[in-house]
């Protein structure tokens, strides 16, 4: 039997208490709790203590970009982020489009232990968006997958998309769709505006987002399933939201960091770094996503981190990949976006980081309260401290991070994955 107290933290951002932890479950908060002599004792003075975070969209790479990123990599960097569950998505080489592939992402992720890792499978053979994936193989499996989707792509077809909702209904999924009408953004490269115009950018309207959404929610409604919606970026789009959710459709949404903090203005350096799908839109639009996730119209955020290769980076703007790391700095970007205003607490936090994205996945032992008898998945921040943003000391093998250079504030110290200690100051502990 192991136990450990952690000493001095203040849950949710409240009143500082110990927490003891013994073979992976909390078995006591309280005020100076009694500490024997083989208990291992963690100073967590002025940190507060957060249920583990749960990411919805990641893309690991593995199998086929192992240069970009893998299952190892990009573990350690979600640790180290404070993730404790992490979806990965599809768009492999070969896709996750059956149950070989979903199962060696799973084994993989069990074997490193970092972080749980669920593999997400395709809705399509092949994401080509004609013939619907061996789902039910899938959900079957051993890697039991409960999240499909075709991200990077959309499954515009609305047949083949009624279809899929109806199938995941039956085996208690979700459907989580990249909105993106494609006949609307063929050679598109920026959000469609004044700025894409003086760029001589094609753009990306709006409205290609906001139709597959509207058109989705309409479907889910209709054939009574859930629906996911990927990487909200217009107001519109929460707008679309606010009324399903008005009418009781099922459905629920994520935003990404960089959508609420950053926007198109970025691009007028033609930095590829700023390149990424959906593109990023205005300032009103990133306000008004920030508002949409405090009044949960929005449900979580997920990161979409997305590692390229240099050379898929460093080159002309339209040749470029869209996309962009995520996962070591999404804390830090919601508590500049969304704690440091006052648009959320600590609970809202853990809300839309932790217990929100738990939920909507289906996940029993992620998103757990920090009460006796739960499992010690636990998440340390100190929320004074401040870090400087450089892509190549980050875990990931790319570094193609938006916020080079940036200080952010807030900085994740120790991650507990059901009592087991993952990272701690800066470094992944397996």
């Amino acid at each position: 039997m192991s136990t450990v107290v952690i000493r001095g933290a203040r849950p949710y951002g409240e009143d500082a208490v110990d927490i003891e932890v013994t073979d992976g479950v909390i078995t006591g908060i309280g005020s100076d709790l009694e500490v024997g002599t083989d208990v291992e004792v963690v100073d967590a003075t002025g940190l507060v203590a957060l249920p583990g975070f749960v990411d919805l969209h990641t893309h690991l790479r593995e199998p086929g970009r192992e240069d970009t990123e893998t299952i190892e990599t990009g573990s350690r960097a979600a640790a180290l982020g404070g993730y404790t569950a992490v979806f990965a998505m599809a768009n492999t080489d070969p896709v996750a489009d059956n149950a070989v592939v979903v199962e060696h992402v799973w084994r993989r992720g069990q074997e490193i232990g970092l972080v749980d890792v669920h593999p997400v499978g395709a809705v399509t053979v092949g994401l080509e968006g004609e013939k619907l994936a061996e789902l039910g193989t899938m959900a079957r499996s051993a890697a039991r997958v409960r999240l499909f989707s075709d991200d990077g792509l959309c499954v515009a077809d609305p047949l083949i998309m009624r279809r899929a909702l109806e199938y995941t209904k039956a085996l208690d999924a979700v459907i989580a769709q990249h909105a993106e009408e494609p006949r609307l953004t063929v050679g598109a490269q920026a959000h469609e505006g004044d700025l894409a115009a003086r760029l001589g950018l094609a753009g990306w309207p709006a409205v290609a987002e906001e139709a597959i959404v509207a058109r989705d929610c309409l479907l889910a409604k209709h054939v009574g399933a859930r629906l996911h919606v990927c990487h909200v970026s217009t107001e519109g789009t929460a707008d679309v939201l606010r009324w399903a959710k008005a009418r009781g459709t099922r459905v629920s949404a994520e935003v990404t960091p960089h959508h609420l903090l950053l926007d198109d203005e970025r691009l007028s350096t033609y930095d590829p770094v700023n390149k990424v799908n959906p593109p990023l839109r205005t300032a009103p639009d990133a306000k008004a996503l920030r508002q949409a996730l405090a009044d949960g119209t929005v449900d979580c955020v997920a990161t979409d981190h997305a590692p390229h290769a240099s050379q898929d980076k460093d080159c002309e703007w339209s040749a470029a990949r869209p996309g962009m790391l995520g996962l070591q700095t999404a804390l830090s970007i919601v508590v500049a976006t969304m704690v440091e205003p006052g648009l959320l607490d600590w609970r809202g936090v853990a809300r839309v980081m932790s217990e929100r994205p738990a939920e909507i996945a289906g996940l029993p032992d992620q998103g757990r309260p920090i009460a006796v008898g739960e499992p010690a998945t636990i998440t340390l921040v100190d929320p004074a401290a401040r870090w400087t943003v450089r892509g190549a000391e980050l875990a990931s093998i790319a570094a193609n991070t938006p916020y080079e250079g940036m200080e952010l504030p807030g900085a994740v110290v120790a991650t507990y994955l059901r009592g087991r200690l993952t990272a701690r100051d800066g470094k992944a502990t397996a």
